[in-house]
């Protein structure tokens, strides 16, 4: 019944930023889930990047992208961002958006997953 979709890839050169969307629907406006991001490279497998919070605002980043990427909500549109920042060649990844229910911001057992989005940095 969750559906996520994500928006916002692109190519975009090294040091540049980016902005990913993801737009959630079978939510209620009140129940308590928690939204992340996930990224899968060519040939690795799919890793974790950040996890916010509905109901908090708790974050957790993954150490790779600490202090370049940051995760935000609009809970009134039921909807997630991204904003990374000084971007390289190692960001290259298909984008996920992934939500579970609960309260507690951790990288594991998201049950919803979108379809992706693409982001290549080009150098």
């Amino acid at each position: 019944q969750v559906q996520l979709v994500e928006s916002g890839g692109g190519l975009v050169q090294a040091g540049g930023s980016l902005r990913l969307s993801c737009a959630a629907s079978g939510l209620n406006f009140f129940s308590p889930y928690v939204m992340a991001w996930f990224r899968q490279a060519p040939g690795k497998d799919r890793e974790f990047v950040a996890t916010i919070s509905r109901r908090s605002g708790s974050t957790y980043y993954a150490d790779s992208v600490k202090g370049r990427f940051s995760i935000s909500r609009d809970n009134a549109k039921n909807m997630v961002f991204l904003q990374m920042n000084s971007l390289n060649s190692e960001d290259t990844a298909v984008y996920y958006c992934a939500s579970r229910w609960g309260d507690s911001v951790s990288p594991g057992n998201y049950d919803y997953w979108g379809q992706g989005t693409q982001v290549t940095v080009s150098s």
